[in-house]
């Protein structure tokens, strides 16, 4: 199996030497870069760039503040109604699959890749990608860390600076590093206004 075959698997694979996997992220940071460059004013190409880039998304229906960075898109899965504030990185090595109005401030970094404790392997170039599963209704404050293979509830706030380390349930505040969720959120879907 080639290695996207195998990150697509969720296998160990070789990230940093594989030609494929380069071409790929380079020519989506072209992209990234293009779009970043593009002024906001400037809907209609902004638009296509991004179509380029988040190959499974509907970018009618979400907003993305510049700068902007993935390393494949193609991994990148967003309901309608999401909005990424400035500097929010996807590393998609895995799926990261966001629900229907998430809110993510300034940024943040969503991370799918782990790399072996041993650096005889990891100078190899080999990596492990973990999905990232959130539910519809998130916030992120500023400056969160999101881990690989994290799953995130529906309705949850994520306090800013927090690092998630491990799952975090529906409809909770969780802050800090590591996130711990600290109450709940009363009153979550019930009678809230759209």
């Amino acid at each position: 199996m080639s290695a996207k075959g195998d990150m697509l698997a969720g296998k160990w694979y070789n990230a940093n030497f594989d030609s494929e996997l380069i071409r790929e992220r380079r020519i989506v940071k072209d992209y990234c870069l293009e779009y970043n460059n593009t002024p906001m004013k400037d809907l209609g190409t902004r638009r296509d760039i991004l179509r380029e880039i988040l190959q499974n998304v509907q970018v009618e229906q979400v907003d993305i503040l510049s700068p902007f960075m993935v390393d494949y898109g193609y991994n990148v899965f967003m309901g309608a109604g999401c909005f990424l504030n400035h500097n929010v990185y996807l590393m998609d090595g895995a799926k990261i699959t966001f629900g229907r109005k998430c809110f993510v401030g300034p940024n943040c970094g969503f991370y799918t890749a782990l790399h072996p404790m041993e650096f005889e392997k990891r100078n190899q170039g080999y990596e492990i990608a973990k999905p990232i599963t959130i539910g519809d209704n998130v916030w992120f404050g500023g400056n969160v860390i999101v881990l690989p293979g994290v799953k995130i509830g529906n309705g949850a706030v994520i306090g800013a600076g927090a690092v998630v380390t491990k799952d975090i349930p529906a409809n909770v505040l969780a802050v800090g590093n590591p996130c711990k969720v600290i109450r709940e959120i009363q009153g979550s879907g019930k009678g809230e206004r759209k």
